[in-house]
């Protein structure tokens, strides 16, 4: 079965703007697929299009060969994930707790051995006790990744498709290194496959299959990192003097800002 993401000119507007304008792509399966742009490109609003937290006005997306509207709330929750940006909760429950919500869409069996599991492969071991509300904004993340791998955990792995929205913007550099690390390792696999937006560009070179540069709600460029992180492309679309170059210990590219 082909378990691809499409999505077919995708318009979304708020008052006179087109926030979305016309984006139409394809996520394969078993890459990593990160979102790029200035701020207020719409890469956010687009992540959330892709994974049905919004309605297109015009265009469709299709999961597996189905419409995302046509997917049954609970099959869909155990096929794809979502990390928001920002996850506030009106209530202050213990790490483990929060964790265990994303086994919601498949009940309670093998819950707690699937929490430990995955608590433990993304480094959230030592949080297990503490109240979410007392962690820093790294820790919140780390424990985000964690409910929303624990959602597609299946058969000993997680399995389908993982949405992230800036899940480093608050982790230092080694949680950073770790968090994509582990995302590039679960992707070797085959069944899981991950859509991320990434304000660092650097980031988005190394570990990226594949990179969407948006700008004003258009899909401007895509590509691998080499073909779409260039000097030209950068400045145009991000308005800022940068000069790319190779990064020292791979082939990938390297943004330096200009003084």
């Amino acid at each position: 079965m082909d378990n691809s993401l499409i999505a077919s000119h995708l318009r979304l507007q708020r008052g006179q703007r087109w926030l979305i304008d016309d984006v139409s792509l394809m996520l394969a399966c078993g890459e990593l697929v990160a979102l790029i742009g200035p701020n207020g490109a719409g890469k956010s609003t687009l992540l959330r299009l892709l994974t049905g937290y919004l309605s297109a006005e015009q265009g469709e997306c299709w999961l597996a060969g189905q419409s995302l509207t046509q997917w049954p709330a609970r099959a869909l929750s155990r096929r794809r994930a979502v990390m928001l940006q920002q996850t506030q909760l009106r209530f202050d429950w213990p790490v483990e707790a929060i964790v265990a919500m994303g086994r919601a869409p498949w009940g309670a069996l093998h819950e707690a051995e699937i929490v430990r599991e995955v608590m433990a492969l993304t480094g959230c071991d030592d949080l297990a006790r503490r109240h979410y509300a007392t962690l820093s904004g790294g820790e919140q993340q780390r424990v985000q990744l964690a409910r929303s791998l624990a959602q597609l955990w299946n058969n000993g792995a997680p399995e389908g498709w993982l949405f992230l929205d800036e899940p480093t913007s608050a982790l230092d550099l080694y949680h950073q290194q770790q968090l994509l690390r582990l995302l590039k390792k679960l992707i070797v696999s085959g069944k899981l496959h991950v859509c991320i937006v990434l304000h660092d560009l650097n980031l988005a070179a190394l570990w990226a299959d594949r990179v969407l540069l948006l700008n004003n709600g258009k899909l401007v460029a895509q590509g691998t990192p080499r073909q779409v992180i260039q000097t030209d492309v950068i400045t145009q679309w991000y308005g800022a003097e940068v000069e790319v170059r190779s990064h020292p210990g791979s082939d990938t590219p390297h943004v330096f800002l200009c003084s």
